[in-house]
């Protein structure tokens, strides 16, 4: 044990620590024999040297000649390092600290709040003790992680059950609100043991929770307990293993987010009709989409990106952003995921064939998500309005029917800026009750009274007729199916 040489910088180096150095680089080479924590202004009386003290600051003095001297005590005493926990009780240091640390080579550190005195304590007396051989084996081959998952491509299942055999521990993983975070590994038993805060001290009773480090913020978190009858290889394997489970969210979150651009550009190819049906019965297969049974296409409106997509997490999908709006590709079961989002306006074509055309299921789509829109309804699936399943699937018999009835009414709106087909609309939506109408128009009943005139003598259709009415309808719901009339 006498033999065995720990420095300053071994302790700097370690991951788990995750100490920093404020100053005195030049005696980052001394020995250490043991760590103590101390909150004495003097505690030399009580240290035999090659000590790493560690404080609070309690015991720091505030003013800078004292401080000098505190460090100076410490150095004279043989101390090989002052470590300062971050965050806490220590009061400004004085340049005049730095300045006697860096003269004498005498190391002061920084402790991250995350990291209890307790775990340098351990990682000195690990490795100068016998029991620094298995920490240090249980570390390298937790490290050996990262050659499995290069040479071979192990699940998320079958790596962490490998790690919980060479660590001692019983390894968990969730997100912060306590879902599963990786395929096959369990969440917690209980969601009491996550840290309400970032900065939480990583012991709990049993074991370690540990955060999984993700950019902007972390991912989730690993709890580890000590198994019945195992060895626990201690905090400086748990926090490897937490290392591990960052690089397996950052390849799934990396894969996922290659599926979702691949899906992407697949979808857009399907609207454009560039794609074979066979060719794109292969592409679905690669997402995920089952081939046995119908798909269908959604058009989703007023949805921010991450809502859409965390409702769409556990269904086989493709989506496209086109505009302020989504295209969605996938299984029937996508309407009730996407329905409840809140305050979502979405509209679901007919099921048809996987691979097959989508223009007609695209048209349908844009029709019952107008719909939705209009109505305030979260899902609007096409064939249920009773109007609209009889119109016809062919664009240019669609085309014609607006042609005859409408042409002349949106060449007026187009070319005056006035608003007659919309307020015709509006006027048949409210059972042709001309007060409604005209206050959902926010126009005098007058005004629209007149437009209604207006509106008969371009189509030549008398709307107190029960077989013009029944046309007009028809030819507004064409319209909207051509996208010549969203408003």
């Amino acid at each position: 044990m006498a033999d065995h040489k720990v420095t300053v910088e071994d302790l700097l180096r370690s991951p788990a620590l995750q100490l920093r150095l404020l100053a005195g680089e030049a005696g980052l080479g001394r020995s250490v024999s043991w760590a103590h924590v101390s909150e004495l202004d003097d505690p030399t009386p009580w240290l035999l040297g090659a000590e790493v003290i560690m404080t609070t600051g309690i015991g720091v003095p505030r003013s800078a000649a004292r401080q000098r001297a505190y460090l100076e005590r410490l150095d004279d005493a043989g101390v090989s390092a002052l470590a300062l926990s971050a965050h806490l009780h220590t009061p400004p240091l004085h340049p005049a600290f730095f300045a006697a640390a860096e003269e004498r080579g005498m190391p002061v550190l920084e402790v991250p709040l995350a990291v209890p005195f307790i775990a340098i304590a351990q990682e000195v007396a690990a490795a100068v003790q016998e029991d620094a051989r298995h920490r240090l084996g249980a570390q390298l081959q937790v490290f050996g992680a990262l050659r499995w998952l290069a040479a071979e491509a192990l699940d998320a299942a079958t790596l962490f059950k490998r790690l919980e055999r060479l660590s001692g521990y019983a390894v968990y993983l969730c997100t912060p609100q306590g879902r599963p975070l990786l395929p096959g590994v369990p969440v917690p038993p209980s969601p009491d043991v996550l840290p309400s805060e970032p900065d939480a001290p990583p012991t709990v009773p049993g074991g370690f929770v540990l955060a999984v480090p993700a950019p902007g913020g972390p991912a989730g978190f690993l709890v580890a307990f000590e198994r019945e009858g195992a060895r626990p290889a201690g905090l400086a394997v748990v926090q490897h293993i937490a290392t591990v489970a960052a690089l397996q969210v950052a390849m799934a979150r990396h894969e996922r987010e290659t599926l979702r651009r691949e899906g992407a550009e697949t979808l857009a190819e399907l609207l454009q009709d560039v794609l074979d049906p066979p060719a794109a019965r292969r592409r679905l297969a690669r997402h995920g989409l089952p081939l046995d049974a119908g798909t269908v296409l959604l058009v989703v409106r007023d949805v921010a990106d991450d809502a859409l997509r965390r409702a769409l997490d556990d269904h086989p999908h493709l989506v496209l952003r086109r505009g302020d709006g989504h295209y969605v590709l996938g299984g029937p079961a996508l309407a009730p995921a996407v329905a409840a989002v809140p305050g979502v306006a979405a509209g679901m074509s007919r099921p048809f064939p996987p691979g097959e055309s989508m223009r007609v299921a695209q048209r349908e789509a844009v029709w019952a998500a107008t719909r939705a829109a209009e109505s305030g309804r979260a899902m609007v699936h096409y064939g249920d309005d009773t109007t609209g399943r009889w119109l016809p699937d062919d664009p240019a018999v669609l085309a014609a029917l607006v042609r005859a009835v409408l042409g002349e009414v949106l060449a007026y709106d187009e070319a005056h800026d006035s608003h007659l087909l919309t307020s015709a609309r509006t006027w048949m939506e409210r059972d042709r009750r001309t007060d409604d109408a005209a206050t959902a128009l926010h126009i005098h009943p007058n005004t629209l009274a007149y437009r209604l005139r207006r509106f008969a003598a371009l189509t030549g259709r008398d709307l107190s007729s029960s077989a013009a009415f029944a046309e007009v309808w028809l030819a507004i719901q064409a319209a909207r199916s051509l996208g010549l009339h969203d408003q």
